[in-house]
């Protein structure tokens, strides 16, 4: 009986399980060459020509034009790691990938995919557990086991150049927001902080500032640009002459008419500025326009004025100096201002805003770099490590990276296989290969035999040393702790879990119901789904990008 429609396709059992795993595999692959400090980068071209060079995971999986319902579940593992954790995307997909790819192999033996997703699940809580064992503490004043954490989420990255600075400047950065609650844990209020970057100028010259950077010009060059104690409006609505909301068409029939348009135009932009004169202000920022002759009255009452502030400009100012956002001057008093400072670096055409009031918080750290794509890079790696630092403060709790942590966890883990029951147990180890990855991606992407390097670690570790790891440098296995190689103990235990989920939920289907192609197309031959998949695609238009990284 023909239930479904003419171009409906379906895919079921086995081969659907191989469908989503091989389109699960593509993704992992797709990113796996990024790892570690010696990982390559990709470059993306996306549909309008805009050109991304990067090595960041989530960047990449999101500039990605993936059109495959299985690989979107595991960029969303890498979305979710970014979201929770702040780095570890790309260690997060790859052992996703890892962990399918060695569940097919069970599944060639006949072990039941609900064996499989139990022994994947005992041997992640088991490993997040261990993690938890393993972890050292670290306090929010330890700089510089803080700035280790810093400089190993940037190393491999455009940031890792100017790593040193950058991470002091990080650190300073974080200790600046974060306050300590009534139960004595540490909270970090990252949305206290503006990333600002500004191009031409060597990375070595970024710098962490108090209060807001502005990047803007006063409307008029003969507008006073410093002020020492200044009330400050925040404006939302232009000081423009009002349009009405319907077309409308007058009839003038002497010029005097015409006269007395522009006379009232010039009251109503006039009764504007007195407004703002009235309520004591000093200073605008103002998100929407200013009309020329409403710039010509505010510098006549030496009131410095700043159009087409950014909407999250606006918003930070808000924090820096108080007040309110008003968005109508009619309703305005003195008490919507705010209070501050403000001077104009006339070299770098920056406005630089410090709030004076008691409730005054927030800080600027200004990024610098040579061209776009490099401040650019420098930035998304800049965010990952404040996101890493702010979560290390947060969590407390620091590992050794290089490796270190997942061999020791695989060691562990195939410990506790024994303990695990049924067929079970072949999942657990099976876990246990696949976190081994990492190490071995890390070798491999610097030019070293994986092999030998996870032979050699392994050894180090049945040894005692729970702390060896690789140093990709000088490919020497050594304590990766004290060379200052750390890692977030919490994004360790993210990646576990939310590659394991993702690996889970892959491994659950065993039925693909689709109304119509499940891909927009793409040669069947390459990427394409296995055999029985009928006309599904298989990576379709990701099939060439993988291919292509």
């Amino acid at each position: 009986m023909i239930i479904m429609g003419e171009d409906a396709q379906r895919v079921k059992d086995k081969d659907a399980q191989e469908y989503n795993i091989q389109a699960a595999r593509a993704v992992s692959e797709a990113v796996r060459s990024t790892l570690g400090p010696k990982g390559m980068d990709k470059m993306l071209v996306d549909s309008m020509g805009d050109v991304t060079i990067t090595n960041d995971g989530v960047t990449i999986l999101q500039e990605m034009d993936i059109d495959n319902p299985t690989a979107e579940m595991i960029v969303e593992v890498a979305e979710t790691q970014e979201d929770e954790a702040g780095d570890g995307t790309t260690t997060a997909v790859a052992i996703a990938g890892e962990l399918l790819k060695n569940a097919q192999d069970l599944l060639e033996q006949d072990i039941h995919p609900t064996a499989i997703i139990k022994g994947f699940h005992l041997a992640s809580q088991e490993a997040r557990a261990q993690v938890d064992d393993i972890a050292e503490s670290v306090e929010p004043d330890d700089t510089e086991l803080l700035q280790k954490v810093a400089e190993t989420s940037m190393t491999g990255k455009s940031s890792e150049l100017n790593k040193d600075l950058l991470a002091e400047l990080i650190v300073d950065t974080v200790k600046a927001v974060t306050v300590e609650a009534d139960d004595g844990s540490y909270v970090v209020d990252l949305a206290n902080v503006n990333v600002e970057t500004q191009t031409g100028r060597a990375t070595s010259e970024s710098e962490l500032l108090k209060g807001a950077v502005i990047d803007k010009d006063p409307v008029q060059d003969d507008m006073p640009t410093a002020f020492d104690e200044a009330d400050i409006l925040l404006l939302d609505e232009p000081i423009e002459i009002e349009e009405t909301d319907v077309d409308t068409q007058v009839n003038i029939e002497s010029p005097d008419q015409l006269q007395q348009f522009l006379d009232q135009e010039e009251k109503q932009l006039r009764q504007k500025v007195d407004q703002i004169v009235d309520s004591g202000a000093d200073v605008v920022f103002c998100q929407k326009g200013i009309d020329d002759m409403a710039q010509h009255y505010l510098a006549k009452e030496g009131i410095l004025a700043v159009r087409r502030t950014k909407k999250s400009d606006i918003a930070f100012l808000r924090d820096v100096v108080g007040g309110n956002v008003v968005s109508d001057l009619d309703s305005l008093t003195q008490a919507d201002l705010g209070y501050g400072s403000v001077r104009r670096d006339g070299d770098d055409e920056l406005f630089y805003v410090e709030g004076l009031g008691d409730e005054s918080h927030g800080v600027t750290l200004l990024l610098r770099g040579s061209t776009d794509h490099v401040v650019d890079e420098i930035e998304r790696g800049v965010e990952d490590a404040l996101d890493v630092v702010s979560t290390t403060v947060s969590d407390g709790r620091v590992l050794a990276g290089g490796g270190a942590i997942e061999v020791e966890l695989a060691r562990r883990l195939r410990g506790y296989a024994g303990s695990v029951g049924g067929r079970e147990q072949l999942a657990v180890e099976a876990f246990a290969d696949a976190v081994e990855l990492v190490p071995r991606v890390l070798a491999g992407n610097a030019g070293l035999d994986s092999i030998d390097m996870l032979v050699k670690i392994r050894e180090a570790h049945e040894n005692g040393d729970t702390r060896a790891g690789l140093n990709v440098f000088s490919g020497e296995v050594e304590d990766t702790f004290e060379s200052g190689v750390v890692e977030p103990a919490h994004a360790k235990e993210q990646a576990l879990s939310s590659a394991t989920e993702a690996a889970n939920l892959v491994l659950k289907i065993d039925d693909i119901i689709a109304a119509d192609e499940l891909s927009t197309g793409g040669d069947d031959d390459e990427g394409g789904a296995p055999g029985g998949a009928g006309g599904m695609g298989g990576m379709g238009g990701m099939g060439g990008m993988g291919g292509a990284m």
